[in-house]
């Protein structure tokens, strides 16, 4: 695990220069540009050959064979998995489903029109798009959580078509509580296919997946390449990279609570990023400690060891002022907000897909279960984008009507407008209607 102690304003500089890139650097994952080539023959074959090709890459790269007319799953298998899931997970999912559902329908704007007094009417009509793939993320772990926070919102913004897909990484198909989230949700149609070539099939469509105008969802570099490669054909919410946390403490936390933090972002996997930003150097000794006795016990020991030497990082500030500073510098996708006051910083903290404020508010509560979404912008992205909410699946179309009296009134200013650009026929399209 890196460190670094900012002494003075020599070391301050290159603590931000190391952020800046170590940020950077964490973006897409560190072998995206070396995927892309590969990643980009996957796509083609899938755009050219339809289910062919997505049979062929299933068994290559997942072990499974299955026919096109096995990719999806029926609605008895969908209500086969959620009637199979013990009923205190079912109750779990269908809160959280709840909060994610009420959190994001609080968001959505409303559209307008203006009428005025010469007959001009002016307005923004909000529409859901048509429809959406969800991308939801299997193999080493399973994440019915990822379900609902891609398909709620889209939901909630009255998205019509709702199509996952997933790898048959669960005995040749997609975990039982994964399919329940989707049912609860509100998936119009699953598909049992993963990878980039799904991504493929989202974007362009094939005999038996159909195409779809946006695709969200977290993915490995494949699949996150994958989607740079299709935008444009369809929109995709970001080409997202690791995961990451920012702990930003004082001397009053709690060293089990920076650590257990930090932790729960490693065990993602080998290129995901802990940091910790802190002025007390008490803190960072016994985290640290910490860190060493806790992963121990934790199945995922291997992972969380790799991406700690990796991507761990612990910096010691002169001042809570510097440490704020490095954490807007850094933008995290997560932010961990363990000092004493820790509302006293909200309005310091300008860049972080989402905080979590106080002792109390493991980043997990938002990974799962309050209602925010737990899709955020990761490499920094933070300082100019945000987390996925249902507007991200709505799209706004101006409405202009203009009365004669108005055009007359404008005409003028738009024609010498147009005529400034050297824009004839815009200057025309006006005259024509003064005749």
């Amino acid at each position: 695990m890196k460190s670094f102690v900012v002494r003075d304003d020599a070391s301050l500089a290159e603590v931000k220069t190391f952020v800046m890139g170590h940020g950077d650097s964490q973006q897409v994952g560190q072998g995206l540009q070396d995927k892309l080539d590969a990643t980009r023959s996957i796509v083609d074959v899938v755009r050219a050959q339809g289910d062919t090709a997505l049979a062929e890459f299933t068994e290559r790269f997942d072990g499974v064979a299955l026919t096109p007319e096995q990719f999806e799953i029926t609605p008895a298998e969908i209500d086969a998995a959620l009637a199979s899931i013990a009923p205190r997970m079912r109750q779990i999912l269908e809160r959280a489903h709840e909060n994610i559902r009420k959190f994001h329908s609080k968001s959505l704007r409303e559209s307008w029109e203006e009428t005025q007094e010469d007959g001009t009417v002016l307005g923004q009509r909000i529409t859901a798009i048509e429809s959406a793939g969800v991308y939801v993320p299997g193999g080493k772990a399973f994440y019915p959580s990822s379900v609902l926070m891609n398909i709620v919102p889209a939901r909630v913004a009255g998205v019509k078509e709702i199509v996952m897909v997933s790898p048959p990484s669960y005995q040749g198909t997609i975990h039982p509580v994964v399919l329940a989230a989707a049912k609860i949700a509100g998936a119009t149609r699953i598909f049992r296919v993963g990878g980039a070539q799904s991504i493929a099939a989202l974007a362009y469509g094939t005999e038996t997946i159909p195409a779809v105008t946006k695709i969200t969802g977290p993915g490995n570099t494949f699949v996150t390449a994958a989607k740079a490669l299709v935008r444009g054909t369809v929109e995709i919410d970001s080409e997202a990279g690791p995961s990451e946390v920012v702990v930003l403490a004082d001397d009053h936390a709690n060293p089990a609570f920076v650590a257990a933090e930090m932790l729960a972002q490693a065990e993602h996997d080998e290129e995901a990023t802990a940091v910790l930003i802190t002025p007390s150097e008490r803190l960072i000794e016994e985290v640290t400690a910490c860190l060493t006795k806790e992963t121990a016990k934790l199945p995922r020991k291997a992972i969380i060891e790799q991406s700690l030497a990796n991507c761990g990082v612990m910096i010691q500030t002169r001042t809570m002022e510097e440490a704020v500073e490095l954490t807007n510098l850094y933008a995290p996708e997560h932010l961990s907000v363990q000092v004493e006051y820790p509302r006293n910083l909200v309005d310091k903290i300008k860049h972080a897909g989402a905080m979590m404020l106080g002792p109390m508010t493991p980043v997990a509560v938002g990974d799962y279960y309050a209602g925010p979404n737990h899709i955020l912008p990761t490499g920094r992205k933070a300082r100019f984008s945000s987390p996925l909410t249902a507007e991200d699946f709505r799209k706004v179309t101006s409405v202009l009507y203009y009365s004669r009296e108005r055009l007359e009134k404008d005409a003028a200013d738009i024609r010498e407008f147009a005529e400034a650009e050297e824009l004839q026929a815009h200057a025309r399209s006006i005259e024509v209607r003064q005749s």
